[in-house]
């Protein structure tokens, strides 16, 4: 049985969440994706040792598959934010303070 594409999919679900892991730790956002791609590397070494049916015959082409794979995680999480934006994580800045007994008449309105 042909495991080759099932393999790439679950690098590059690891390492999503991978990243996802790393978003929860102090890391900057510009790291994440060479922490993906990193782990995707290792994955895709590690694949070529462990799983028969691996679609990468030497190191270097296991590599590449493994960063690809986890770059491809990156990108994914990319397009789902692009296609579903929200304002979470957005800090607003206001020139005044706000006085809350405002935002309470505000409400009854």
């Amino acid at each position: 049985m042909d495991f080759g594409s099932i393999t790439i999919l679950a690098i590059t679900v690891i390492a999503y969440l991978v990243g996802m892991i790393a978003r929860a730790v102090p890391v900057e956002n510009k790291w994440i994706p060479c922490i993906c791609g990193l782990c995707g590397m290792a994955l895709g070494i590690a694949g070529l040792y462990i799983i028969p049916d691996f679609p990468a015959n030497n190191l270097i082409d296991a590599a590449a598959v493994g960063i690809a794979s986890g770059l491809a995680a990156t990108g994914a999480d990319q397009i789902y934010r692009q296609l579903h934006p929200s304002d979470k994580g957005r800090i607003t800045v206001y020139a005044e303070p706000r006085d809350p007994e405002e935002e309470i008449l505000d409400d009854r309105r």
